[in-house]
């Protein structure tokens, strides 16, 4: 008896440090725990496969439609979960936003391309758009973030035409009004990341090769010791869209690597590019007053 409790226990353990908060859900319930404080609408399906929104919503009502935000996880397209951005989510809405993480299609649970994660993308950002007075809000202040192979989708849903999954209403727009980049994976060019899994069609996807006049206002977090998105590329990319017209913040943070925006690797970092994030969004009309989060 004391052996197989032993082995319930590391199997527990073994759920418990791959995710379990995600993969298990409580019954009748299908928000997972690591998203309390959330609720689920579906936003597509395609055949069997049903994706999910996660919104949070300000605790106080308001009788004007509010901006919003939408964030997609990085693990370059093959794996993540939603649950990279809640606490982003819990401190918009805390500010008076209405926040959403997507699920949306990967490699490793839909064995896809990146090409269906920027369909999934664009049919997640139209989704809010279309439903937006029921869900109160401004459809004219969407915002779209994510960080890494995340960040990439929602460059793509701001900069890349085309790329839209059947069926969807065209008429309602999968544009975002603005973006939060973090470490983004934007150049998909033979230089770029994400090349092999893409090769002749990347300038398709390539937020790099789609900038054009009109471009999102755009906000982007990088480390200068990022080994998969150089600082140059950084460079390239604010240089392009002031080229084009448009507005590119570039933060870089010294000695900091590929995901050091996430809470979870540094308490320090996500403060730092959250408040920056928060600033921003005020100086687009989104948020009013100082950012709430303390630094560090």
């Amino acid at each position: 008896m004391n052996h197989l409790l032993v082995k319930l226990l590391a199997i527990v353990a073994l759920i418990t440090s791959t995710g379990a908060a995600w993969a298990q859900e409580k019954k009748g319930d299908k928000t997972p725990a690591a998203l309390a404080g959330s609720r689920a609408e579906m936003y597509q399906q395609v055949g069997d496969v049903k994706l999910n929104l996660y919104i949070f919503t300000p605790k106080e009502k308001s009788s004007e439609p509010r901006p919003a935000a939408i964030f997609f996880f990085g693990g370059g397209w093959v794996g993540g979960t939603p649950t990279q951005f809640a606490d982003h989510c819990r401190y918009l809405t805390s500010r008076g936003m209405i926040a959403a993480v997507a699920d949306y299609r990967v490699a490793k649970r839909h064995k896809t391309t990146p090409f269906e994660c920027v369909k999934d993308g664009k049919a997640a950002v139209r989704y809010l758009r279309a439903n937006a007075r029921r869900l109160g809000i401004d459809p004219n202040r969407i915002a779209a973030g994510g960080g890494s192979a995340g960040g990439h989708v929602a460059a793509a849903t701001g900069n890349v035409p085309g790329l839209e999954e059947d069926g969807q209403d065209l008429k309602v727009s999968s544009r975002p009004n603005a973006l939060l980049l973090f470490n983004p994976v934007y150049d998909n060019g033979p230089k770029g990341y994400g090349y092999s899994r893409v090769k002749d069609r990347y300038k398709e996807i390539s937020p790099m090769h789609n900038l054009q006049k009109g471009a999102p206002p755009t906000i982007v977090f990088l480390g200068d010791m990022d080994k998969l998105i150089p600082v140059a590329t950084g460079e390239q990319y604010k240089s392009l869209m002031e080229k084009a017209g448009s507005r590119c913040d570039l933060h870089i943070y010294k000695g900091q690597p590929h995901g050091f925006f996430n809470k979870s690797r540094s308490e320090k970092h996500y403060r730092l590019t959250v408040h920056a994030m928060d600033e921003f969004l005020v100086s687009l009309g989104y948020l009013e007053g100082a950012p709430t989060i303390k630094l560090p």
